[in-house]
């Protein structure tokens, strides 16, 4: 869950020996003009990179639901079991091209960019910057700390107050508070809590780190959890649900939800059945 704006550069040109090259081929313009290597940086001057057509990063053609889009920013909603990025082709992040529109916007992202970070069991809305402009200021709400994110989840054992998490993860400030739901009863767990978890700060794995400290851990958490917490074949039951900030480029108040996985409504519904099916053949 770390805040995460890649250079735009390095999206294509991953060392500094390829800038040197890229800059001996003229795909560098300052303030238009085509720059050298001897080529002073003021302040103040617009920097551009030529795309190279026989440079162009493979796309993963997966499909994605969009859920918000416009020309500046748009929000999707990432499936669990893929990452966002890294280096391996099939992420989120390669499969943008193929979901989203390209801005038409002057400061346009060569490819749209996600502006945070979703663990790869982790399901739910994802930020993506398509301009410049949008990536920067998206960055610095996610830094202020801004930018409200809501979870849903389903955690083993009866919760019974709400509360607030405010344990150091790696000797660094960490906040987690949630919101009992609902509780119901599960033949295997005996209880389960539905919980809404509202993070103040983004560290990795903060959510799953903070609710099995205190002995909640999250449904299908393998990680942070026991072998009884195992859910098999569902995964993990940690969903971003709800994600408010401001337009990037409007700053008007955006407000971006879902609704709940229908994993967790099934689980529920099935877990309540069972339940009421065993004590009526007691």
């Amino acid at each position: 869950m770390q805040n995460y704006a890649p250079g735009i550069f390095d999206l294509f040109i991953p060392s500094n020996s390829g800038i040197k090259k890229a800059i001996k081929k003229g795909q560098f313009l300052i303030n238009g003009n085509i720059a050298e290597t001897g080529t002073w940086i003021n302040s103040g001057q617009v920097i551009e990179l030529i795309e190279d057509p026989n440079n162009k990063p493979k796309v993963y053609k997966f499909d994605i639901e969009v859920i918000f889009e416009d020309e500046h920013v748009a929000a999707i909603n990432k499936p669990a079991g893929i990452i966002v990025s890294g280096n391996t082709f099939k992420t989120i992040f390669s499969a943008l091209p193929h979901n989203l529109k390209k801005s038409n916007e002057p400061d346009a992202l060569l490819l749209p960019t996600p502006v945070h970070r979703l663990d790869n069991q982790t399901s739910g809305i994802l930020l993506i910057a398509k301009t410049k402009t949008a990536q920067i200021e998206l960055g610095k709400q996610f830094s202020n700390k801004t930018i409200q994110k809501t979870y849903s989840t389903i955690v083993v054992g009866m919760v019974e107050t709400n509360l607030t998490i405010k344990t150091p993860i790696e000797d660094k400030p960490s906040e987690t508070s949630f919101e009992i739901l609902e509780v119901f009863n599960s033949l295997k767990h005996k209880k389960l809590s539905f919980l809404k978890v509202s993070p103040k700060t983004g560290r990795t794995h903060q959510i799953r780190i903070h609710l099995a400290s205190i002995n909640y851990p999250i449904l299908g958490d393998k990680l942070y959890g026991n072998p009884e917490t195992i859910h098999k074949g569902k995964g993990l039951f940690l969903a971003a649900t709800e994600v408010k900030f401001l337009h990037p480029k409007t700053f008007e108040n955006v407000v971006i939800k879902i609704e709940v996985p229908q994993k967790f409504t099934s689980l529920i519904k099935r877990e309540k059945r069972r339940w009421d099916t065993y004590n009526e053949e007691s």
